[in-house]
């Protein structure tokens, strides 16, 4: 069993603006209408729907507010719904950057990117200029209290790589990209229940941050996921925890 560092893998995401039920809402939509889009409008051959439409209900959304969603991506009602973007960039001291977004306006979503890297010390970069520093891998998070051994056989079964224990005794299973939707399908229909599921990007390596870049970072980063279109924000570099 692997071990798990907070920051060895970071996905930044600044809980604060999480918190705020617009921002949560409005990225739950945006992941609700991409899913149905990609892969239809039936949860039971969808398990990323399903998993977002699970993550809206959590959140208190009203079910309209989902079916509605959910009719806009599969294209049941009128249009043109989201597409998903990935940029790139590096931000100070080098640190590598990818920004996962959902528009409906790539030129607008693009400049707002890119005035955030430019305002904060980072350059966007070309398609390909940082994502091979990172892993694309699925991620399910379960709470201490589930059943790690049953859980492990199931999972294991169906194609994951590995399950890491975290310091607060949940754990996180994970798996290649190609295989977390029949992964997440297993533990779906073995009826147990998890906490969080997605598909992220992962550093190969951490970079330690310059002291004295630390600060820009972290700025960079909260602007970044400040951005409406903005799905997730990841970077390889490695921020000690109370720069948060």
């Amino acid at each position: 069993m692997a071990g798990h560092s907070k920051w060895a893998n970071i996905k930044f995401r600044k809980a604060a603006q999480d918190k705020r039920r617009g921002k949560l809402f409005s990225k739950l939509i945006r992941e609700i209408t991409v899913a149905a889009k990609a892969g239809g409008a039936d949860i039971d051959a969808n398990s990323r729907l399903r998993t977002a439409i699970d993550k809206a209900l959590s959140a208190n959304m009203s079910r309209d507010v989902i079916d509605r969603a959910v009719s806009r991506g599969s294209g049941e009602t009128g249009g043109d719904g989201y597409q998903e973007i990935c940029y790139e960039g590096y931000g100070p001291g080098g640190v590598a950057v990818l920004v996962e977004c959902a528009t409906d306006n790539r030129n607008r979503t693009v400049s707002e990117i890119r005035h955030a890297f430019s305002k904060f010390g980072g350059n966007l970069g070309t398609e390909g200029s940082v994502s091979y520093l990172f892993n694309r891998v699925g991620t399910i998070r379960f709470s201490p209290d589930s059943d790690q051994n049953g859980i492990m056989d199931v999972v294991i079964a169906a194609g994951a790589d590995d399950i890491d224990e975290l310091e607060d005794g949940s754990f996180n299973v994970t798996t290649p990209a190609e295989r977390f939707h029949q992964v997440l399908t297993a533990v779906q229909e073995a009826d147990f229940e998890y906490e969080d599921a997605q598909i992220e990007h992962q550093p190969l390596s951490d970079l330690e941050v310059d002291e004295n870049k630390v600060e820009s970072v972290v700025k960079l980063l909260v602007a970044l996921d400040e951005v409406d279109d903005v799905q997730d924000v990841y970077t390889n570099a490695s921020l000690p925890e109370d720069a948060l």
